[in-house]
């Protein structure tokens, strides 16, 4: 199951944070600070579950920012951190605990699968390469593809928890959805350009 070192499983650790009445918003960090020892895999989960799900609009932009520095930081075995204006940002408790309820449910049946396996994968050279993928695929977030968010956001969040229990199994079912995320994008890339062309070609 994803726990800490505290022994306690991260679906808890994101409830008492959410429920914490005493701070009336939530800053990205604050998030870190609290996540302590597992806030990159913790984090990355955060940012991209979220995107797994239907969203407002624009949503997958605002989230995939962060992701870019925090899988960068995965592939180059960085601690995480965040510049300034990133971890400034805050949302409301209120927003957060909504969040939360929603990916919580998730999160807590994932954590009863996960084990750690296949260990190799998630060694520190493993992690790097997972980093690579990750950083590329909240590239892709971030960008405004039609229908560019929900495969990539779920590739990173099996990943996420892949590292976070050092369940390579995780991972690989990651690795493979990132590369069903990159033939979809490409579909929709040609189809874009040839729709493009074809509009080009009637003008003339």
């Amino acid at each position: 199951m994803a726990h800490s070192h505290s022994g306690r499983a991260l679906s808890d650790v994101l409830f008492e944070i959410a429920s914490d009445t005493t701070r009336p918003r939530i800053s990205l960090g604050a998030l870190l600070k609290a996540l302590d020892d597992r806030a990159l895999g913790a984090l990355l989960l955060i940012f991209s579950l979220p995107c797994v799900i239907p969203m407002p609009p624009g949503t997958s932009t605002v989230l995939g920012t962060p992701l870019v520095f925090l899988t960068a930081q995965l592939m180059l075995a960085l601690a995480p951190w965040l510049p300034q204006f990133i971890a400034q940002r805050s949302i409301s408790r209120t927003d957060f605990a909504a969040v939360v309820a929603r990916i919580a449910p998730w999160l807590a049946r994932a954590e009863n699968l996960l084990k750690p396996r296949l260990l190799w994968i998630t060694a520190p050279i493993g992690e790097r390469f997972v980093g690579l993928v990750c950083l590329y695929l909240a590239i892709v977030l971030v960008l405004p593809i039609p229908l560019g968010n929900m495969l990539p956001a779920l590739a990173i969040s099996l990943m996420a928890l892949g590292v976070l229990e050092r369940d390579g199994v995780w991972v690989i079912a990651g690795l493979i959805t990132a590369v069903a995320s990159t033939v979809l994008i490409a579909g929709v890339l040609v189809a874009m350009l040839k729709a493009a062309l074809f509009v080009v070609a009637s003008f003339f």
